[in-house]
């Protein structure tokens, strides 16, 4: 297939979105198994528009990263180390240490402000043995969706990463401890409510079942029998140079610099950089390769051929349509567009990162941009990343 990705029509989109809507683009797809399109525009130093973006360019992931959290998870159960049904305490007895727990106000993650409790859930509690793995993977636990995890941890943020800094342990150990007390924000398996906490406790189950800290498990289970190596956590504590990474947001509220090197999110930065639900930096052709295995079955992925079918498809729905730890093409509005078929699945971040899978056309679709780094109220990503997946999906339709 001989197709022409870029040209004219991609030309303009760029120019209403590149730098307005972020100053740093790169992006892989893969149709048919092989590479297809590879672009990287804009500058690592927008403002003294220097350091182009390379192809090699890590992107802070956000939320991507749970599709790795999920995979390592799913291979435990491959590996008959856990089951899908099991209990959250199964792995982690310390989260029904406090039981039952009630159900009270969540957090915006935004501006921090508390949220109020459902009307219908006053005066309710809930038995936090009942979370399952299954829960966690679709949003279903009841947990809510965002408390400072950060603030639990230390007193104060941590200075800006050296590439001689180490993992801080007690950060993490306080952290969790928090994750285990907070209280619930609806009952268990009713609705979805998509939850970072729930996907920072899957992240701790993982390390926990294997005995390592959650990166080392990640490394060992996913990353290098995928061949993956420019996905880490931590990238300027590994050795990576800040100009091969996409600087995002000034942090003005706790850390008092701009995250560059370090994860944007947080209650991920918060714990030492490494987390479940936030922390991995990766280059776009890594993140297609990673969905590539997913779509073809790669040998080396270690999640069975029935387990990556029950992944993706619907296991829940609610204002998304979820697999386990995938989010599935919604009939309006999706992030992947209007073209791509209703069997896509994949997954955004807030930073402005996204994985959308096309089993249907065989389309692999990495798309990493750092949106926030002109503040995480800045708009356009979504329109952005509609238009490109149409724009993607209409080239492979008229090759």
């Amino acid at each position: 297939m001989n197709v022409e990705f870029g040209g004219d029509a991609f030309e303009r989109l760029l120019a209403q979105y590149l730098p307005a809507a972020f100053p740093a683009l790169s992006l892989c797809v893969i149709q048919g198994g092989r590479v297809v399109w590879q672009e990287a525009r804009g500058y690592i130093d927008a403002d003294a528009r220097q350091l182009p973006v390379r192809g090699d360019t890590r992107f802070d992931l956000a939320s991507v990263s749970k599709l790795i959290t999920t995979t390592a998870f799913l291979a435990l159960v491959d590996a008959g180390e856990i089951q899908l049904e099991s209990r959250l305490v199964d792995a982690l007895p310390e989260f029904g240490a406090i039981a039952p727990r009630a159900i009270a106000s969540g957090q915006d993650p935004h501006t921090r402000a508390f949220l109020p409790v459902a009307a219908r859930y006053r005066g309710m509690t809930v038995d936090p043995a009942a979370v399952t793995f299954r829960h966690l993977l679709t949003h279903s636990s009841g947990l809510p969706a965002w408390r400072s995890v950060y603030l639990e941890a230390a007193p104060a943020p941590p200075r800006a990463p050296l590439a001689t800094d180490n993992h801080d342990e007690g950060r993490w150990r306080r952290g969790l401890a928090a994750m285990t007390r907070f209280p619930f924000a609806g009952p268990v398996g009713e609705s979805v409510l998509y939850s970072d906490i729930g996907m920072m406790l899957l992240g701790a189950a993982v390390a926990r079942l294997t005995c390592l800290r959650l990166d080392r498990s990640v490394e060992s289970l996913v990353l290098q029998p995928l061949g993956l190596s420019s996905f880490t956590y931590n990238p300027v504590m590994q050795g990576v140079a800040r100009e091969r990474i996409a600087p995002t947001e000034f942090d003005d509220h706790w850390r008092g610099r701009r995250a560059w090197g370090e994860v944007h999110d947080e209650n991920a930065c918060g714990i030492g950089g490494v987390a479940g639900h936030a922390g991995l930096f990766a280059a776009a052709a890594d993140l297609a390769r990673f969905g590539k295995a997913w779509l073809e079955g790669d040998s080396r992925l270690p999640v069975s051929a029935k387990l990556r079918r029950l992944a993706t498809s619907e296991q829940a729905s609610g204002d998304w349509r979820l697999g386990l730890g995938w989010m599935l093409k919604t009939r309006a509005d999706s992030p992947a567009g209007e073209r791509f078929s209703e069997l896509s699945f994949g997954h955004t971040g807030f930073t402005g990162t996204s994985l959308w899978i096309d089993p249907r056309r065989e389309l692999v679709c990495a798309v990493l941009t750092n949106r926030v780094y002109h503040g995480r109220q800045a708009e356009g990503i979504h329109a952005f990343r509609r238009a490109l997946h149409d724009h993607i999906a209409e080239r492979v339709d008229h090759a």
